[in-house]
Parts: structure tokens; sequence; C-alpha cells
């Protein structure tokens, strides 16, 4: 496992990405019952971001989607569990933001469980109005 965040390489470039391996990754969890055709529809319709080793081994996944003018939603983020504790998803939540950031978004949302405190280390809270958000089921 790396010891810290900056080696790292972060890229967007959708064609270094396995996505069979974010498949892989996101099938267990919240992309139940989602297809690697439909993990692969959904990236190439989104900003990408992955995290690779100093040898070229791919380790995190992130997904925005987005409009490139007012809004965009952070998804499908993953760190790979042998990366977890050296900083890596503060790096690639930070790298996300950054890139984001200079399109002047009015609003920019995710979805976490878990990750509450990644996610405030980059600037992200929680909603203020709970009551307002609503979702299509």
């Amino acid at each position: 496992m790396s010891t810290t965040a900056d080696a790292y390489e972060v890229t967007t470039d959708t064609d270094r990405i396995d996505l069979q391996l974010v498949h892989r990754w996101l099938s267990p969890f919240w992309a139940v019952p989602r297809t690697l055709e439909t993990v692969t529809k959904a990236a190439h319709g989104s900003i990408n971001f992955a995290a690779f080793t100093h040898d070229g081994e791919q380790v995190a996944y992130a997904r925005v989607v987005t409009d490139h003018a007012t809004f965009a939603w952070l998804c499908d983020f993953y760190v790979d569990h042998d990366q977890r504790g050296c900083g890596l998803g503060t790096r690639l939540a930070r790298d996300v933001v950054n890139h984001l950031r200079p399109m002047g978004l009015a609003r920019v949302m995710l979805t976490t469980v878990d990750a509450h405190d990644l996610y405030r280390r980059v600037g992200f809270e929680t909603t203020r109005h709970p009551d307002r958000l609503m979702l299509l089921t």
C-alpha cells in the first residue's frame, strides 16, 4: 500500500479506466443489479476520475454527472480496500472538487451512508433543507 495520497496519479482519461474493474467494485454495493453495459454507458456520459499507483494499478474511481453549467452529482466513488487509510479518498474527492470549481456550478451534490467526514474535508456539508430534496423511485 502507498503511504501518502501524493503517491497516486489521478486522471480523467476514460480510455485509461478499467470499467470492468469498476463494475466489480460497484456491483456488490449500490450498483446492484447494474450490468457492465450500464456501467460503461454511464461512464461515457460522465466525467470519470481514476487513481493509479506508480506502477499503473487502478485503485480508485469516481464519476460525476453534470450539465457543465449549473449542476453536478458526484457518484460511484470507490477506493480499493487495500488502499484505504492513506488519504487517497480525500485526495480523489479534492481532485474532483478542484476539477468542478472552474465550471462555476450552482450545486454539486452527492449521497453517502458512511463517508460524511471524508466529504466534509473537501467542502461538502449536509443539506440545510432535507425537506426539499426528493427522489423519483
